[in-house]
This record gives structure tokens, sequence and C-alpha cells, in this order.
């Protein structure tokens, strides 16, 4: 074959993304820190399952439209650092065939080799040893290749792409010293390589199909721990009226979710479900008229609160905006009495998507919004999320962290104007530092310290400082780590696997011990025990 079509690329994106499905918790297990949160895997594959659904819902076989439809799929389901590069990598293959039906394939060579470079100017600080580098590596060999056999099939050529990015992921080690100590290759990288690997498959004639025991296995799992309730009414238009396929929609809702309740009348939808990704379920039903009301709730361990709930839009513009992301009743709470209109729930156990932000960017009126990721796995979808915003002004403040969030909070001032409050807001969030306590879910050495199943561990900032087998004593030796003499507030927030035992214990200790202001607040977070900010 030798060229690439519309409907070729469709099959190869339905086989990269089944294969990305399927092994999206090998992909999650190359996490570095040996923490259980490691997302990677299911980060990239909710994206580019975004992305495909997109692409399947536009029915279309135009290469153009759907490389279009996936790139902007992409982008509004990208979730984590790795899916909002995936994303970037894709745009910038639509950049390049926007007005070709067909590409011979140098041009698909050169298409990839334009994702790469659209992907790296993305990232402020590019980091080698990444997934960067397994794109910018596998299509400069591609380049390189084409330029010799300039002749070759589309599969030849594609298996030169999945044998050069192999050969470079296998050499993330040697340049990421972190990635060597643990034993393990980037695992950004490794889930391009699975994508890619897919891509092959389908060329081959023997696309690959998602499994359907894992699949099953996973929605037990969201049922009781992760995932998101979504309701709504829906009221339809006269030509949603004619154009709504029961069947075929339920069929739709079935691939985004489970747990499905579908009642249809002459007039209304009435729907809830519960889904990963409730902006695809809202995208699905909009065709089709106009919403009367919305809920979408997080559902993990049926503790969190919801992350976006329908509210009537105030009836004036006010100047400011406050957007924070937070896992937790009692963060919810607190981030919401420090100002914030919109709690959206995620942190470093699922990330919210550019679309989330999205979505909440929309609820709120007002001239400026400041958005808090308190995580630097969120930060490049906010600023995604600010980037296709376009009437309004988006702000987003790179915290890394819940007490640097807290902290932004507090220094701001509704008086002051929008640069004076984001530089006010960034020097309270230096002034913090963060730590934090939680456990290891498998053996490993991290920064020369090794570290065992089950052990707790204290983190300071991104750097795990004391490892112990009781909790107590390694909250502890943290908060030796974190406080010195010039330190004078601790913020210590309970997570919800921590006890009220286990916080009087640590109070009297840090009161034994430091002359500093303790502030305690219940956060009800999960994997995390303590949450701790020192100022």
């Amino acid at each position: 074959m030798n060229i690439l079509n519309g409907k070729v690329f469709k099959g190869m994106l339905e086989s990269g993304c089944s294969n990305l499905n399927n092994k999206k918790s090998d992909v999650d297990a190359l996490n570095v820190f040996p923490v259980p949160d490691g997302d990677t895997g299911t980060n990239m594959s909710l994206t580019f399952s975004n992305g495909l659904a997109e692409v399947r819902k536009s029915g279309s076989e135009s290469l153009p439209v759907i490389a279009k439809t996936l790139s902007r799929g992409l982008l509004m389901g990208a979730r984590g650092n790795s899916g909002v590069i995936l994303s970037q990598i894709f745009r910038g293959f639509q950049q390049y065939v926007q007005d070709k039906e067909e590409l011979t394939v140098p041009e698909f060579s050169e298409a990839l080799a334009n994702g790469s470079k659209l992907a790296y100017k993305a990232v402020m600080r590019p980091v080698e040893g990444t997934i960067l580098t397994v794109i910018r590596e596998s299509t400069e060999a591609g380049t390189a290749y084409i330029a010799e056999n300039p002749d070759s099939s589309l599969e030849d050529f594609m298996q030169k792409i999945c044998d050069e990015a192999q050969k470079s992921l296998a050499n993330t080690p040697e340049l990421l010293p972190v990635l060597k100590e643990a034993h393990v290759v980037d695992s950004g990288g490794s889930g391009l390589t699975v994508i890619f690997d897919g891509f092959m498959a389908s060329l081959k004639g023997e696309p690959i199909t998602e499994d359907s025991a894992p699949k099953a296995r996973e929605e037990k799992k969201s049922e009781k721990s992760s995932g998101y309730r979504t309701e709504y009414i829906l009221k339809l238009s006269e030509q949603g009226k004619r154009s709504l396929k029961i069947e075929r929609f339920r069929k739709s809702l079935e691939q985004l979710g489970n747990e499905i309740t579908l009642i249809t009348d002459e007039e209304r939808i009435r729907l809830s479900l519960h889904t990963m990704t409730p902006g695809e379920i809202l995208i699905l039903a909009q065709r089709y008229g106009d919403f009367e009301k919305v809920q979408i709730e997080n559902i993990q361990d049926d503790l969190n609160p919801s992350i976006i709930e329908e509210e009537e839009q105030p009836a004036e513009e006010k100047e400011y905006g406050m957007i924070a992301v937070a896992a937790g009743d009692g963060l919810k709470k607190l981030f919401t009495d420090y100002r914030c209109d919109i709690v959206v729930s995620g942190g470093q156990t699922m990330n919210p998507s550019t679309e989330d932000f999205v979505t909440a960017i929309s609820k709120i009126n007002a001239r400026h919004i400041f958005i808090l990721p308190n995580n630097s796995n969120i930060i490049m979808a906010a600023n995604q999320a600010a980037d296709v915003t376009e009437d309004k002004d988006i702000i987003v403040l790179p915290t890394t962290s819940i007490p640097q969030g807290l902290s932004a909070c507090i220094g701001f001032n509704p008086e002051a104007d929008a640069e004076t409050n984001r530089e006010s807001m960034m020097d309270a969030v230096s002034a913090v530092t963060t730590g934090s306590i939680t456990y290891a879910i498998k053996d490993t050495t991290v920064d020369g310290i090794e570290i065992h199943d089950g052990d707790y561990m204290g983190i300071m900032n991104k750097d795990i400082v004391v490892t112990g087998k009781e909790m107590l004593e390694t909250a502890k030796g943290l908060i030796d780590k974190l406080c010195d003499e010039d330190s004078e507030i601790i913020t210590m927030i309970k997570g919800e696997d921590a006890t009220e035992e286990d916080v009087n214990a640590l109070e009297a200790y840090i009161n034994d011990n430091y002359d500093v202001d303790v502030d305690i607040e219940d956060g009800g977070q999960p994997v995390y025990c303590f949450i701790i900010g020192v100022e």
C-alpha cells in the first residue's frame, strides 16, 4: 500500500486505541514513584478514546475531516501532561493534512514529523528521555528512511517507525537517571509505542480489538471507585425529534459508560449513567436539543463531591472568578470557603481533562478567571483550556499542590487588578513547602532510597525524603524535613485513611518540637493520608 486515505487512517486509529486501552495498566505500572496513582496509561487512554469517539460520531471517511475531528477530540479530552502532548502530536499531523484527501508515504512521514515539532513547542521546558524524545527520534529516523527509500510502502515505513520508537524508548533510562534507577522506561513514550504498534497491526490486516474481559473488570471497578455519575434532562429540538434513533443512541452510550438509565418520550431525553468521560456524554446529546438540567458527580468511593453542577448564570458579569482542582469533600468546602466558584474534582489520582476546565469556565460569568490546577500533571490541560477560551481572560497559576492552591486563594484581593493579583498570589505560592504521606505499591529504588511494597513514604515537593513501616513515624520524619527555624505556619490536611488519633498524635509532636501555628483541616482526600503545607 502506497497511499494513506481516511478509511485506512480510521482503521489505524481504531487499532491503536484498542491496543492502548488493552495495555494502559502496563503503562501505568511504569510510574517512577511507587505510589498508588500511576496514571500515564489511563490519561493517554482516556485522551485517545475521546478523540476516537469524536471520529466515530462524525461518520466521515475524509482524511482531513477525520484528522480535524480527532485533533479537536484529543485536545478537549486531554488529561495529564502525556495526554496534552499526545493531543499536540496529532494536532501537528492535522495541520499538515488539512487540505489533503490522501497522503503518499513521504507525505505521511512529513505529517508525523510536523506532529513532533508541534509537541515540542507545546512544552515550555522539553525534557529528553520522555514521550517527546520517542516521537522526535522515531520521526527523524522515518524521514531518513524515506530519503533512502522514497518508494517505500506504507507498511514498511510504519514498521520502521515502530522499530525506531521501541529503540528510542529502550534508551530513555540513559537520558533520565530517575528512570534508570527505578529500572523502568518512560511511561508516556511507552504509551506512544503502543499506539504505533496498533497502527502497524491495522496496516498488516490484523487490527487489534479491545479485550472484553479487562474492560468488564474496569467497568466493575468504576461503579465502586471511580468515574462520574452523569445525569441530564434534554428537551428535544424539532430537528432532534426527527434525527434521534434511540437504539443507535443507546449503543453510543454503551461505548462511553455503564449503569445506564435512559428514558425518552416525544419531548425529552432523561439520562443517568456512570462514565469516565462526562464531556463526551454531553456532546453526544447536544446535537438533539437543549439541556434543561445537568449534573455531573464524581463517584470515587461515593465520597467526592460533584465536579460541576448546572447553575444559573449571574445576572451581571463580575470581575473575578476562580476554579480549583481538588479531591475530597473537605477540600471542596475549603476551596469554596476561600472564594472558589467551582472545584473540579480530581488531582493526582484522576486528572481532569481540558474539557472539564472549559465546562467549568463556561459556568462562571466573570471577566478574569483564575485556575488553580494544584498538581504539576494538570497544568498543561488547564493551559489548553485557557488557549481555547476566547471571550474571557483565563489566568492559570501553576500551583502544584493543595497547600499552594490554598495559599494562592489567601493571597487574592478582590479590590486589586488582575496582574497585581497574579503577582501576589504567586508570591504566596512561592512561600509554601509541600509534603505528603502515602504508601508504596511496589519495590523500587528512588534517589538512592530503597522502598518496599507497603512502606509509607514522606514526599517533600517532588522528592521522597523518608520511608517507614509505620505511618505516624514516617509523618514525623517528614515534618522534621519540612520545618526549620524560619517556619511559622503548618497546615495539616487529613486524608480519608487517617484517623483522629493520628491527627492528634501528629499535632502533639509538632507542638512539642516546633514553635509554629498549626491549622488542621479534614480534606477527605484519597491516597494521601496527610497533605502538609509549611510556610
